[in-house]
């Protein structure tokens, strides 16, 4: 149960790795002089008015700026074959140290599993007065 879950956990972590690592997106910023009015993910922010700012001189420097954070585009698969000597014996050796840490124990065989002893009628060491010393 815990090697599933560890499994599945690490799945999961790997496969989010990959997605956050391949996704870009655009922070938008409105600033009206120094102030930031709005910041939008993946949408355009929101201008500034009249109202929202005090001084309409200041309608003047307001600006935009883009932020792109451009993920990875390409992912590069690499075979066994690609890896040279020295990094393939090292993974073979680790993935038969690895396998064999984890081997079952034999099945243990009891031949006397199902065999019942007879009942005793009578206890013979205590009628012969006979005792292992």
């Amino acid at each position: 149960m815990i090697k599933t879950f560890i499994y599945k956990t690490f799945s999961a972590s790997m496969a989010l790795l990959v997605l956050f690592s391949t996704v870009s997106f655009t922070i938008e910023k409105h600033f009206c002089g120094d102030v930031l009015i709005d910041a939008a993910v993946f949408d355009t922010a929101e201008k500034c008015t009249s109202d929202s700012y005090e001084l309409k001189s200041a309608m003047d420097c307001c600006k935009d700026t883009i932020d792109v954070i451009k993920g990875q585009d390409e992912l590069s698969v690499k075979t066994f074959n690609d890896l040279d000597f020295d990094q393939q014996l090292f993974i073979a050796t680790y993935a038969h140290t690895y396998l064999n840490l984890f081997e079952g124990l034999p099945q243990l065989v009891f031949p006397h599993e199902n065999y019942s002893p007879p009942n005793l009628i009578f206890d013979i060491q205590i009628l012969d007065q006979v005792f292992i010393i």
